[in-house]
């Protein structure tokens, strides 16, 4: 059945490359299933390889670490007000603050467990996404203040994040950072002595220095994902697929729902069995291609639900070697055997490449070349 291949001496690599890049501390992110590579596992490697803390959204992606026995310092930043702060508490992970309510949570379960919460208060810096907002800013840093002197938490940083940097020199980013220097000096201002300060996450820490600060966020460039288009990191992950079967038939035959597609001459197509269930996006109908018989074929065909169809016929001119059930086809690979990539598929499909990798389904079995 399809499964992924998950390089992680790539992961090892991007690491070092990154670290290098960042001149600073640098925190594995590892959300999402680490961007569908796995999480202990790109963790583990990262922090072999130059990373001293990692990133999560949700304390149960941090939990789930902690599970796995990994000791390094976490932060999770995305829950509601009524997630199991005790549980972090417990586990030594630390949380992120963008509101008021949020930090009357932590706090209060802190007072409930006795143990202090150490946190990174979160800034809005022009997304209107995650973070508190400039006019709540100030009073989130004198409530955080006045936590901290009664012992309830400890504010070890400040946090940000870009929304361009993907967009080397973009305005809207010059206009982030200076926002985020001034939350900086307002939470200096209230007492606190953030000793993290941490903004960029991968795009800025190839391409905007500036805004490195303390500690720098990667997570998609772990796994080699460029947002910014103009560095080679390694991509990890390869996808492959078996051929379940094979049949010839005539010009003018029609292939998959809604007959979407005619083939114009005797062809030969091969089934696969993945398709849109699995985290193949339906949007790349008509676009889309594998690696098979040595060279990239076409699906042709509506992508759907648990199967593709891949146009194998070989132009007379250029005969190869015959596609035979039980061959593998390569959906998705880094590109060096001339396969598509993670890039390609999200061309074909209107989106970015960190929607690809995060996509696959657990029918698509995950293994992993382990690297130390």
């Amino acid at each position: 059945m399809p499964t992924r291949h998950v390089d992680l001496a790539a992961v090892a690599a991007n690491t070092r490359l990154l670290s290098e890049r960042a001149g600073g501390a640098v925190m594995a992110v590892v959300k999402a299933d680490g961007f569908g590579h796995g999480a202990a596992a790109v963790a583990r490697t990262a922090l072999a390889h130059g990373a001293r803390s990692l990133g999560v959204t949700s304390i149960e992606e941090a939990l789930a670490l902690r599970r796995a026995g990994l000791t390094a310092p976490v932060l999770s930043w995305l829950n509601a007000p009524g997630a199991d702060f005790a549980a972090a508490l417990a586990a030594d992970v630390q949380t992120a603050v963008p509101s008021g309510r949020l930090l009357a949570a932590v706090a209060a379960a802190a007072g409930r467990t006795g143990r202090r919460a150490v946190v990174h208060l979160h800034a809005d810096v022009g997304m209107a996404r995650d973070g508190a907002a400039p006019q709540q800013w100030a009073r989130l840093c004198a409530d955080a203040a006045a936590a901290e002197r009664s012992g309830a938490v400890r504010v070890v940083g400040v946090m940000g994040h870009l929304g361009c940097a993907d967009r080397a020199d973009d305005p809207c980013d010059r206009d982030a950072a200076a926002r985020y220097r001034a939350a900086v000096d307002v939470a200096r201002a209230a007492g606190l002595r953030p000793r993290v300060r941490h903004l960029a996450a991968t795009a800025a820490v190839l391409d905007a220095p500036a805004t490195h600060f303390d500690l720098a966020r990667v997570g998609a460039g772990l796994v080699g994902i460029d947002p910014t288009g103009r560095r080679r990191l390694r991509p990890a992950l390869t996808v492959t697929a078996p051929v379940v079967g094979v049949r010839t038939v005539p010009a003018g035959s029609r292939v998959g729902y809604g007959h979407d597609h005619r083939v114009t001459r005797p062809s030969r197509l091969a089934l696969l069995p993945l398709g849109y269930a699995d985290g193949l996006p339906r949007t790349a109908t008509g676009r889309a291609a594998v690696l098979l018989g040595g060279r990239r074929r076409p699906l042709v065909g509506l992508v759907s639900m648990d199967q593709v169809v891949v146009d194998v016929t070989d132009p007379p001119s250029a005969p190869g070697p015959a596609v035979r059930a039980g061959d593998r086809a390569v959906v998705l690979g880094p590109g060096r055997a001339g396969e598509p990539t993670a890039e390609d598929w999200a061309r074909w499909s209107d989106t970015i490449p960190h929607e690809i990798v995060t996509g696959f389904g657990p029918r698509v079995r995950r293994f992993t070349e382990e690297y130390r």
